[in-house]
């Protein structure tokens, strides 16, 4: 353990990268006492450097594993050729900047259309804005945005409901 200033704390380890289940993703275990380090036994957003080399924003979270955990993108251990069962280092410490999604255009005139399914969107969690935002923007051609925004019109809809039906109870 370190520090990279004077109020944030850095931990630094090394871990071995763990697949989760049988599908091609990983994770490493946390070796600190989240609420020793953080003050709290929650979700913790994090800013991580893997092997020295690359950058990476996410959140130490406990899955039920025993201890909290990090995920490792596929992209990262890729980019690093580290595959499961491989040592790799990683330095985090937690993040307290705001995260921001920009919107592009044709999501914010969608939203424009669709008011009440921007508050939903609002509400979403960093991560969740995130995906579909990428979702969206990777695509191609025209078409596939049109169905990408029509399946996030879908999913806020059935957000909506959900919420206006468990207040109704």
């Amino acid at each position: 353990m370190s520090s990279n200033d004077s109020q944030t704390k850095t931990f630094c380890f090394d871990a071995i990268l763990i697949q989760s289940g049988e599908i091609d993703a990983s994770y490493v275990d946390f070796p600190f006492d989240v609420k020793e380090c953080f003050g709290r036994k929650g979700m913790i957003k994090i800013e991580a450097v893997f092997d020295n080399q690359i950058s990476y924003r996410g959140s130490l979270a406990n899955m039920g594993t025993g201890c909290h955990i990090l995920i490792v993108l596929k992209s990262i251990r890729q980019q690093l050729n580290k595959t499961f069962g491989d040592q790799i280092h990683i330095c985090l410490w937690e993040d307290k900047t705001e995260r921001l999604i920009e919107i592009p255009e044709n999501l914010k005139e969608l939203f424009q259309s669709f008011p009440e399914h921007a508050l939903v969107f609002e509400k979403l969690s960093y991560t969740h804005r995130k995906e579909w935002t990428n979702f969206i923007a990777e695509a191609k051609r025209n078409e596939t945005k049109e169905k990408r925004m029509a399946k996030l019109l879908a999913f806020l809809e059935e957000k909506s409901e959900a919420h206006n039906k468990k207040n109704k109870k």
